[in-house]
């Protein structure tokens, strides 16, 4: 009765899984005695099920696939190489914006004659006056014509969005259905053109490998069909119940938390892992209590909660601990608003945050589709096995480890930038933060421009009319997938502020890089039956696809002339997008200031241009009739949300969508692949390549050798995340990855992603620390460069790399504090790996990061308190030697020796006998590799 609910469910899968070996019965008791043991015992985790998105997902089929070589080149049975743990697969990120914009959105009068205001239109209803005739289209299909010419524009430029099975799209103008548009289409054909090989071997693998499920492309984001379709809540495995758990290859897998299943997400390496049945090990965590008290203000959106928590449980310090949210106000708040929350608790730092099922739950999942037997059940057995939260004031709170108040009356909007997630700034406040932006030093708010060129502006020419560029411009607006997609007030108020824009004759600035990316087709389906997306499209926001796609870097470029215009002014662009990350040129390389914000805030900022106004004192701009447009008179009240929301998401969009996911598409259905049991490589693709991993995978594990003799290969600050180390976004043409795929005969266009080639380890390999803003400190400014030291010459980090093996020489890195920040990823590991680096020596490690390295076989060592390479006297230019010793042992002490004499100490950051066994067999994969033979 007194554990926190999240200790409950790591209870009971204890029991559950109790087989004297991988889970012992002293495990169940050391999670039973959880208020004394916490933080000071490791304990294992048997999750129900693992997801998968491509990008990290195609790795670790590409392993498997690899590992059923290995076994049988070493004589053993490969068909016995199969994930032991459901696994589903969502094919999301290989989404590139290729086109997007309305081809009417900038004509000057698109509905031809007399300009003025298109009729006002309401959701659900019909238009007062009867709308020109349409007339129906070539074909067989039938589609608006009437004066405006949205039907010839969808067909011709995608004037549209993509519907929903019998929802059509309606003319904004006339009321009357458009034709699915060619921006979808062609964004799909470029999709599955460029990914063809992938999707070939994802087929394979759905075919040949028991308990693994493929959810193929334009199906939706791994967390949306995560939240939406695969969740279970009360898993019942013939007749037997148990919770629902997952982990999943992307940091955001907690977005199910708030339904109330237990999951995080884990490197590849561990997720592979657990598709072979080994638990995760964890240290018996911290549970911090987050009390909500208290009603949100009706500006105030989900983003704004979600950042204002952010900011609440990073200053708490929750980095590694359960967060588990308790208290009044959490009965406020909808599913919706807690899958947004539990989202970002990656950018503060939790492992998980978790919201226990209650009532608030229950009402959902009826939404949601699930049937009243089911519903039964779910409550009958979670209640049964106390893992229902009631909201009567007589039940007892579980006991916490500390507790955060935070008062959702107390939160307004906000958003969040220029370049962290964490540094929050007030709507109302937005102009003067970013003027005191341009005036602080370069670092992680500063651009450090001078005072007599804060306001200088930049002439453009662009489809026939100039423009000017100045600080603050706005060049990229999205509202995105991943943390609103999920929440249906959010998007909504993006389309209702949109239409009461398009009424007021408001219009975004036509060289603004617009797009709209549903995390599902649900999403489109309410923005479409609600009436509001030929408004948001009107605006530019139009539907590209559905996957990942501005967040991860996958934005089409600007257009040359704001390019052009933005490098020779030094001007400092904005990019706003309703996702999570905003770190510095992750958008694109030329626009150094991005803002997380809500959708509707996204929108307005579009209209508004530039991220320099004072939303209360200044317009939006001019509407018809020369009248100035402030946000407040297009703002949408709480009741016409609710109003909205509960007409249009109801629980039949769930059973389509559930429909939809199960038929597939029809590219993919059509799509052919290989069953051969061993998958046949094909030398000559750039795509998929057998890795390297199990090259020398034996019965018997050799012992770590000692690191003699390394250099440094990159000497690294604080706050390395994993966008610097990971191969992430395009691929620049001047890289090292991009002169390896022009040696096989690949164009530039040709080169695709980073993450639609992870399964080829010739190009990860070579894309690892090549991000533009890695600031090694033997170069002196951001470039991914490195220098050989033998030799004296400035490389790419590959190449230095590739002579140190060549030359027999290991190499090491040396790094501050929390290195390995941010996303999950397993490239994040292997590709050091690959590199050649044997070891890590940093001041402090991400909780993740630090695992991925001892799954691939990288020791993670770490400075003692109060030491660093400064206070060590270290330059980097040393060469280090490091010995293992055979009784190897978690936090072990070793002796590090430099080639000036000098001897200093380092921790060996193993956290259990589990880790080391991992690292002394050469990683998690070759250790399962030998578990077949």
């Amino acid at each position: 009765d007194t554990l926190p609910y999240s200790i409950r469910v790591l209870f009971e899968s204890s029991v559950r899984n109790c087989d004297g070996f991988l889970v012992k019965e002293t495990d169940a008791m050391n999670i039973l005695d959880w208020k004394t043991k916490q933080s000071h015992v490791e304990v294992p985790f048997c999750p129900a099920r693992v997801v998968l998105q491509d990008f990290t997902g195609i790795p670790a089929m590409v392993d498997f696939a690899a590992m059923r070589e290995a076994v049988r080149n070493a004589g053993g049975d490969p068909v016995k190489v199969n994930p032991a743990c459901p696994t589903d697969l969502t094919v999301d990120h290989s989404l590139q914006i290729d086109f997007s914009k309305c081809a009417i959105q900038n004509a000057p009068n698109p509905g031809g004659g007399e300009q003025k205001p298109p009729a006002r239109l309401s959701p659900l209803k019909p238009p007062l006056r009867k709308p020109p005739p349409c007339r129906g289209q070539s074909g067989g299909q039938s589609g608006c014509r009437g004066s405006c010419g949205a039907g010839e524009a969808g067909r011709s430029s995608g004037a549209f969005s993509a519907q929903i099975e019998n929802t059509p799209i309606l003319c904004p103008f006339h009321l009357q259905p458009v034709p699915e548009p060619e921006t979808v289409l062609k964004n799909q054909e470029m999709e599955f053109g460029r990914n063809r090989e992938r999707l070939q071997f994802f087929k394979w693998s759905s075919k040949v490998f028991e308990n693994i499920s493929i959810i193929p492309p334009e199906t939706g984001m791994a967390h949306q069909v995560n939240l939406e379709y695969l969740s279970r809540v009360v898993f019942d495995v013939k007749d037997l119940l148990h919770p629902d758990s997952v982990v999943g290859t992307d940091s955001h897998t907690t977005m199910v938390n708030g339904l109330g299943i237990l999951g995080w997400g884990v490197g590849g390496i561990e997720a592979e892992a657990v598709m072979l049945g080994m638990p995760l090990s964890l240290p018996l965590p911290h549970v911090v209590g987050c009390e909500l008290t208290g009603t949100p203000s009706p500006l105030a959106t989900s983003i704004d909660i979600v950042l204002s928590i952010t900011k609440h449980l990073r200053q708490a310090d929750v980095a590694g601990k359960f967060v588990e949210f308790f208290g009044s106000g959490v009965s406020q708040l909808s599913v919706a608003d807690r899958t947004t929350i539990a989202n970002m608790c990656p950018e503060y730092g939790a492992i998980l945050s978790f919201f226990p099922v209650d009532n608030v739950t229950l009402k959902h999942l009826k939404h949601a589709g699930f049937d009243k037997a089911k519903l039964e059940v779910t409550e009958a057995y979670l209640k049964a096995v106390k893992l229902f939260r009631s909201d009567e004031s007589s039940s007892r709170e579980p006991e916490y480890s500390q507790v955060v108040q935070v008062s959702l009356g107390s939160i307004f909007p906000y958003v969040s930038g220029p370049k962290r997630s964490q540094d929050r700034v007030a709507v109302n406040n937005m102009k003067s933060d970013f003027q005191a932006c341009l005036n602080e030093k370069s670092g992680v708010k500063g651009f450090q421009i001078a005072a007599e060129k804060q306001n200088d502006t930049v002439p453009v020419q662009y489809e026939g009319n100039e423009y000017k560029l100045s600080h603050g411009c706005i060049v990229i607006a999205a509202v995105i997938s991943c943390t609103n997609n999920c929440n249906p007030s959010v998007m909504l108020a993006a389309g209702l502020l949109a239409k009461k824009a398009v009424e007021a004759g408001l219009a975004v600035k036509p060289y603004i890089r617009t797009s709209l990316s549903p995390g599902s087709g649900m999403v489109t389906h309410y923005l479409s039956s609600s009436g509001v997306l030929p408004y948001l499209s009107k605006l530019g926001f139009e539907v590209v696809g559905y996957g990942c796609s501005t967040c991860v870097g996958n934005t089409a470029p600007l257009p040359e002339a704001i390019r052009n215009a933005i490098k020779q002014g030094e001007i400092v662009a904005c990019g706003v997008l309703s996702g999570t990350k905003n770190f510095e040129g992750r958008l694109c390389d030329c626009v150094r200031a991005n803002y997380l914000a809500s959708p509707p805030l996204v929108v307005a900022y579009a209209i508004a241009g530039t991220v320099r106004i004072d939303f209360d004192s200044e317009p939006l701009g001019t509407g018809f009739n020369g009248k100035s447009i402030y946000l407040r008179d297009i703002w949408p009240t709480r009741q016409e949300l609710h109003t909205v929301e509960e007409e249009c998401v109801i629980s039949s969009m769930f059973r389509e969508l559930k429909e939809k996911m199960e038929k597939g598409n029809k590219r993919w259905n059509l799509l052919e692949a290989p069953e051969s049991t061993l998958f046949p490589w094909d030398l000559k693709s750039t795509y998929i390549r057998c890795p390297s991993f199990f090259d020398k995978l034996a019965k018997e594990a050799v012992p770590p050798a000692a690191v003699e003799n390394a250099h440094v290969l990159l000497f690294l600050g604080d706050s390395v995340t994993t966008d610097h180390i990971s191969p992430a976004g395009s691929i620049a043409r001047s890289s090292a990855a991009a002169k390896y795929l022009s040696s096989r005969g690949l164009t530039p266009r040709e080169f695709n992603s980073y993450g639609a080639r992870r399964g080829n380890d010739a190009v990860m390999t070579r894309g690892t620390f090549a991000n533009i803003k890695l600031l090694n400190k033997f170069i002196g400014k951001p470039a991914p460069k490195t220098v050989h030291f033998p030799s004296g010459q400035t490389l790419d980090v590959f190449e230095a790399a590739e002579l140190y093996q060549k030359e027999g020489i290991p190499v090491i890195i040396l790094a501050g504090k929390k290195y390995g920040l941010g996303s999950s990823r397993d490239w994040a590991a292997k590709g050091p790996f690959l590199l050649g680096v044997k070891a890590v020596l940093a001041e402090s490690y991400e909780k993740v990061h630090r695992s991925q390295l001892i799954g691939i076989g990288i020791a993670p060592l770490q400075f003692r308190p109060g030491e660093n390479p400064a206070t060590l006297g270290l330059t980097g230019r040393e060469q280090f030697s490091i010995m293992f010793p055979p009784d190897l042992s978690p936090r072990m002490t070793l002796d590090v020796k430099t080639s000036t004499g000098k001897v200093f100490s380092v921790i060996a950051l193993f956290e259990n006998s589990m880790e080391i066994t991992l690292y002394k067999n050469g990683g998690s994969l070759n250790f399962v590799a030998r578990r077949f033979l």
